[in-house]
C-alpha cells in the first residue's frame, strides 16, 4: 500500500444513492488508488479552482474528487475522498479548507446553492469539464434580458461577515449567507454545507443571538489545540472518517452506508471521552442526541478496556424493545470483539437475573405484570369492605403507596413505615391510616406469595438487597485482605462462580439510556453493581419524557451527580415546527432534574425545517379513522415516489394511539379499507414485515419516525377521565401527578416525528393540545 485514503461524510452520503455497479467501481478505484495515486488510468490533477481538491477518474462517466491530508504515523500520504459524482456536477467553484473554529476539514460545493442567492453574491459556476460546444443549429438562444424586480431584505440582516466568520461559518458561505432573502434560499445553501455552518446559520435565523450561538454551538465545537489552516494532517486527525480497506468491501457493495457507524456531532464528543471522578449525568429534549452519546460512551469505555473476557460494561434502559434497538445501533458502531464485552440487557430482566441468584432452590417465582397484581388487589379492597367496611384508598392509590414508599425506600417493617417519608404523596396519612395501610399491603403481599408470583417491582427491591449485600462482602473481603497484608485480588473479567463472587463488583462501568423511567430499587441496584469511582456511572435521560411514574432523587440512592452533569439543548432530529406543537404540552409543568432540583426546557431548539404539523378533529371515530387511511395512503405515496416501491416505506411511516384498544382498531381498519398492511410494536420491536408501525404511545420510546400520525388524542383519553367515585378535587397532587404524565406521553409521541407529524381526535380534542 503506497496511501491512506478515507472517507469524508457527505462522499459516503453520496456513494448509498449511486447504483451498484457504480459503488463497485469504487472499490476498484480505491484499491488502484491504495497502490499507486499516480497511476496514469485515474488521472489524477488539481482543479483550478482550488489546487487543495484534486479530481480522478471513476470510470468514464463518474469523478472522485479528493484532498491531501498530510501523512500517516508510518510515513504514507493521506488522501481524504470528499464527493464522488457524475462529472457534470463537478464545478471549479469547490472549496477545502481547515474551519478555523473545529479545525476540521471541511468541504463546500457551491452548486446545490440557489441560483437567486449566487447572483446576488455575484457567483457564476464553472464546469470543471464543459461538454462539447454544440453544433451550430444546437446554438443556445439569446439570453432573455433580465427583468427588474426590487431587491428583497436580507434573512439574517444586522449581521456582517466578521460575526459570520467569528461563529465558525465557513468562508465561501459568508456572503452567500448574507445574500439570502427567506428561509427557502436558506436551507438551499445549508443542505450540504459543513455541520457547524449549518447550525450557526439555522440557529441564527431561528432568532437565537450571536452571543446564544457562541455559547451553545460554537464553543462546543472549538478545537482543543491551536487550529493551523494550512495542516490538513492535524485536520484531518480531528474529524471521525471511515478508512477504506478491504473490511468495507461487503458494505458498500450492500449500500447501506447508514449503517457504518452512528454519527456523532462533533459538539457531543468530549461529553464521550472526559474522564469522570463519579457518576455523570447528561439530559436534553427528544433529538438532542442523548442516546447517541450514551452509545459511543460504551464504545469508549470498551476501547479503554484491558485485555480479557466477560462483559464488565453494563448497557441498560427500561423498555425491552429499547433495549433490542440499542443492540442494534450499538452493533453498528462496535466490532464484535468490542461488542463480546457489553452487557446489554433490561433493567427489569437484570434485577430478575440477580434476584434469581439469591432465591433458594424451587422458590424462584413467576413475574407478572402491574395490571395483573392490581387485579388481585382490587379482588382485595372487594372482601376487605365487605368485612369491614370502606377502607377510604382505591386500589391505584394502594398500589402506588406500596410501589413508590414500601418498595421505592425497601421499608421493612410496621415501624419503618410509620417513619418513611411520603414527599410528594399527595394525600396525607395519619397514624391509624398507615396502619390500616400496612395492614393491606401485608394482606397483598401474602396473597400473591400464595399465588407463588411477585411483581417486576418486588423483584427489583429483592436484587437490590442482595446486591447491596454482596458489595458489602466485596469490601469487607478486601478490607480483611489489606489488613493481613495481602496483594490484590487479581481474576478475570466474568469469572463470577461461587468461590469468585465476592472478590469485584459485578461491573467495571454502567450505561444508563432512558434514566428518568427506572425504579428506587433499580438505582440502589445499579450503585451496588459498580465500585464508587471514576467513570462508574453514565446517566442520560430527560424526565420530561417520563412515562412510568417512578420518581426518584439520585442523591438518595447514593449516587451523587453533582458537578458532572450536562445538558443538550440543540435537536437535529425534529423540525422546529413540531417541535413548537410538542413543548406547548409540557409548558408551564415543573419537572425534576433526577435530584433534588428542577429541569427546564429553556433553550431547547431545533436547527432543522419543516411543514407546520396538521391537527385535525371528526365528528366520529371512523370519521378520524377514514381520514387517517387517506393521510397515510398520501404519505406512501409520496414517499414511494422517491424509493421507487412500498417496502422503501417499512419503518419511516407509524401511527399511535393512547391504549392498546384503539392500536388495534387502527390496524384492522387500515388493513381491511384501506389495504395497508401494519407491523405492531411490541416489547420486542416490531411484530411482521408491515408499511406502517403501529403502536400505543409508550412504544413510540426511543424510536422515530419520518412521518407519524397520532390518532385518537380526545378529551377523556389524554389525560384520562378520573375514576368513577374518584373525583380529582379528592386528591389534587395525585390529578397533578396523572396530568403530568399525560403530558409526557404526548410529548413523547409527537417528538417521535422527524419531518411530518398529524395529530387528530374525534369529538372534542384532549385539554393538552390547546386547541377548541
Amino acid at each position: 500500500m503506497n496511501a491512506r485514503l478515507s472517507l469524508y461524510q457527505k462522499a459516503e452520503e453520496e456513494l448509498y444513492k449511486l447504483d451498484r455497479t457504480v459503488k463497485s467501481d469504487f472499490y476498484n478505484f480505491c484499491h488502484r488508488f491504495r497502490l499507486n495515486p499516480d497511476h496514469p488510468g485515474l488521472d489524477l490533477k488539481p482543479l483550478k479552482g482550488n489546487a487543495r481538491i484534486y479530481r480522478a477518474k471513476l470510470g468514464s462517466s463518474y469523478r472522485v474528487l479528493l484532498a491531501r491530508a498530510g501523512e500517516d504515523v508510518k510515513g504514507l500520504p493521506s488522501w481524504l475522498v470528499l464527493a464522488v459524482r457524475h462529472r457534470k456536477d463537478v464545478y471549479e467553484q469547490l472549496d477545502v479548507a481547515v474551519n478555523r473554529i473545529s479545525g476540521e476539514i471541511e468541504f463546500v460545493d457551491l452548486s446545490v446553492v440557489g441560483e437567486s442567492t449566487l447572483r446576488r453574491a455575484g457567483v457564476r459556476l464553472t464546469r470543471a469539464e464543459p461538454e462539447a460546444a454544440p453544433a451550430p443549429e444546437e446554438a443556445p438562444a439569446p439570453a432573455a434580458e433580465p427583468v427588474s424586480t426590487p431587491p428583497a431584505t436580507p434573512l439574517l440582516t444586522g449581521l456582517s461577515a466578521g460575526e459570520l466568520r467569528d461563529l465558525g461559518v465557513a468562508e465561501p458561505l459568508i456572503d452567500l449567507a448574507l445574500a439570502v432573502t427567506d428561509e427557502a434560499e436558506l436551507d438551499l445553501l445549508v443542505r450540504d454545507a459543513p455541520l457547524l455552518s449549518k447550525d450557526v446559520l439555522y440557529g441564527l435565523a431561528a432568532g437565537m443571538p450571536p452571543e446564544d450561538i457562541r455559547a451553545e454551538i460554537t464553543s462546543q465545537m472549538r478545537a482543543d489545540t491551536p487550529v493551523d489552516p494550512d495542516d490538513f494532517g492535524s485536520a484531518l486527525s480531528r474529524m471521525t472518517v471511515t478508512t477504506v480497506d478491504e473490511d468495507v468491501q461487503a458494505a458498500i457493495e450492500e449500500g447501506d452506508f447508514r449503517l457504518w457507524k452512528v454519527f456523532l456531532h462533533p459538539s457531543q464528543a468530549r461529553l464521550v471521552e472526559r474522564e469522570y471522578s463519579g457518576p455523570a449525568r447528561v439530559s436534553g429534549g427528544p433529538g438532542t442526541g442523548k442516546t447517541i452519546v450514551a452509545l459511543h460512551r460504551v464504545h469508549h469505555l470498551a476501547r479503554q478496556l484491558p485485555p480479557g473476557h466477560g462483559k464488565p460494561i453494563l448497557l441498560t434502559t427500561f423498555t425491552k424493545n429499547l433495549t433490542t434497538e440499542l443492540r442494534a445501533r450499538l452493533s453498528s458502531l462496535m466490532t464484535p470483539e468490542l461488542m463480546a464485552r457489553v452487557d446489554i440487557v433490561n433493567i427489569d430482566q437484570l434485577a430478575a437475573r440477580v434476584a434469581g441468584e439469591s432465591a433458594p432452590p424451587g422458590r424462584i417465582k413467576n413475574r407478572v405484570e402491574d395490571r395483573v397484581a392490581l387485579r388481585e388487589l382490587r379482588h382485595l379492597l372487594v372482601e376487605a369492605e365487605l368485612e369491614s367496611g370502606p377502607v377510604g384508598w382505591d386500589a391505584e392509590f394502594l398500589f402506588e403507596e406500596w410501589e413508590q414508599v414500601v418498595l421505592g425506600q425497601s421499608v421493612p417493617t410496621r415501624a419503618a413505615y410509620f417513619r418513611a417519608r411520603r414527599a410528594g404523596r399527595g394525600k396525607a396519612l395519619t397514624r391509624p391510616d398507615r396502619d390500616r395501610v400496612w395492614k393491606l399491603i401485608e394482606q397483598f403481599t401474602a396473597r400473591l406469595d400464595k399465588l407463588g408470583v411477585e411483581t417486576w417491582g418486588q423483584s427489583a427491591e429483592r436484587a437490590a438487597r442482595f446486591e447491596i449485600e454482596r458489595a458489602a462482602k466485596v469490601t469487607a473481603r478486601r478490607e480483611h485482605k489489606a489488613e493481613i497484608g495481602g496483594g490484590d485480588l487479581v481474576h478475570r473479567d466474568g469469572d463470577d462462580g461461587s468461590g469468585m463472587r465476592y472478590l469485584r463488583h459485578r461491573y467495571r462501568h454502567i450505561v444508563v439510556d432512558e434514566a428518568q423511567d427506572l425504579r428506587p430499587a433499580h438505582w440502589k441496584m445499579l450503585r451496588a453493581m459498580v465500585e464508587p469511582g471514576p467513570d462508574d456511572l453514565f446517566i442520560a435521560g430527560d424526565t420530561h419524557q417520563r412515562l412510568y411514574g417512578n420518581q426518584v432523587a439520585l442523591g438518595a440512592v447514593g449516587i451523587n451527580i453533582r458537578g458532572r452533569a450536562s445538558r443538550l439543548t440543540l435537536s437535529y432530529r425534529t423540525t422546529r415546527e413540531i417541535l413548537a406543537e410538542a413543548m406547548a404540552v409540557v409548558r408551564g409543568e415543573s419537572f425534576d432534574d433526577l435530584d433534588d432540583g428542577t429541569d427546564t426546557l429553556d433553550g431547547y431548539r431545533s436547527v432543522l425545517r419543516g411543514p407546520a404539523p396538521l391537527l385535525a378533529g371528526y365528528a366520529t371515530w371512523d370519521d378520524e379513522l377514514a381520514a387517517l387511511a387517506q393521510t397515510l395512503l398520501a404519505w406512501r405515496t409520496e414517499l414511494t415516489g422517491r424509493e421507487g416501491g412500498a417496502a422503501g416505506v417499512s419503518g419511516r411511516i407509524a401511527v399511535c394511539a393512547a391504549d392498546q384498544e384503539r392500536v388495534g382498531r387502527i390496524a384492522e381498519y387500515l388493513a381491511r379499507h384501506a389495504g395497508l398492511t401494519c407491523a405492531e410494536l411490541t416489547k420486542d420491536g416490531p411484530r411482521g414485515s408491515g408499511e406502517i408501525h403501529v403502536g400505543t404511545m409508550h412504544r413510540l420510546k426511543g424510536l422515530e419516525y419520518q412521518r407519524l400520525a397520532i390518532a385518537g388524542v380526545s378529551e377523556g383519553v389524554l389525560p384520562r377521565s378520573a375514576a368513577p367515585g374518584r373525583p380529582r378535587t379528592q386528591d389534587p397532587q395525585r390529578a397533578a401527578r396523572e396530568l403530568r404524565r399525560a403530558r409526557s406521553v404526548l410529548f413523547v409521541a409527537a417528538t417521535r416525528a422527524r419531518d411530518v407529524l398529524s395529530i387528530s381526535w374525534h369529538g372534542a380534542p384532549s385539554p393538552l393540545l390547546g386547541v377548541r
